[in-house]
């Protein structure tokens, strides 16, 4: 039972946590992209625009399909018997810290930088300290994984011999 609890967490990060990682770091190119293009003939913005909508989405939903990445840590950890091991609270905390700017000023932020991508002229002033911003923030975001994920091979104190 263990390994298919460690399996559906380590498939769920891979395919959730990866997802989201890679989008969001694309995210503020393509909504500087889509500011810069102009609106042809009447018609909406151009490509740019749809691939950072499309980049926000696959965020979104990722997100959500995330949750599954954390309840089946907790249930491996249970099962493992090591919930109350340091390292693996701390992964749980960054975890929670990950969701949180996930959450609170990720997708907010690309919804902000999608606004004003759509719109023209003067509305885009400030889309580049967005995309800054949003750049930044999604750095710390990868960072954090990456530290969890570090711990969770690396595991101090494990008695792996590793």
């Amino acid at each position: 039972m263990t390994k298919l609890l460690l399996s559906v967490h380590v498939l769920a990060a891979i395919l959730a946590v990866g997802s989201i990682a890679v989008a969001a770091s694309l995210f503020p190119r393509f909504a500087k992209q889509a500011a810069a293009e102009a609106p042809q003939g009447g018609e909406e913005k151009g490509k740019a625009v749809g691939i950072a909508a499309f980049l926000h989405r696959i965020c979104r939903i990722y997100a959500v399909a995330g949750l599954v990445v954390p309840v089946f840590g907790i249930a491996t950890g249970a099962q493992l018997g090591v919930l109350g091991d340091a390292w693996l609270i701390s992964s749980m905390i960054l975890t929670a810290l990950a969701a949180f700017l996930l959450a609170m000023a990720i997708i907010p932020g690309q919804e902000r930088m999608l606004t004003m991508a759509r719109q023209d002229g003067a509305a885009v002033e400030g889309l580049d300290a967005a995309a800054t911003r949003l750049g930044m923030l999604t750095g710390i975001f990868n960072l954090v994984w990456a530290v969890v994920v570090v711990l969770m091979i690396v595991r101090p104190g494990s008695t792996t011999g590793v």
